[in-house]
């Protein structure tokens, strides 16, 4: 099977087989109008398609690195809450060794 062209680039829409557009004697020199070939329509096509093929990667890698951060802050909160929760128990084992203590000496 032998096509002329493909989906992304169909023969009649090609840069490289379009002819090339009648200069104007009139116009200024070429130094002062960019130069585009078909070659740099062409690569910065390809780049978009790259680009649009390469989105959903991208949008996963920020999915993920989103639920990385989310995970990470909910460590941090569960370990600030079982700090507080250690830190009330020793202050009540505290407070009931120097109410022994007071108790020992009193006696």
């Amino acid at each position: 099977m032998s096509t002329a062209g493909t989906i992304d680039r169909p023969t009649t829409r090609d840069p490289q087989q379009r002819p090339l557009p009648k200069q104007d004697p009139t116009m200024t020199s070429d130094s002062d109008i960019p130069s585009h070939s078909g070659i740099d329509a062409n690569s910065s096509r390809q780049n978009r398609t790259r680009q649009m093929q390469l989105m959903p990667e991208s949008l996963a890698r920020a999915h993920m690195n989103d639920r990385l951060h989310e995970a990470e802050s909910e460590r941090r909160a569960l370990r600030v809450t079982s700090a507080r929760r250690l830190q009330r128990r020793a202050e009540r084992a505290s407070l009931r060794a120097r109410r022994a203590l007071a108790m020992a000496v009193m006696q």
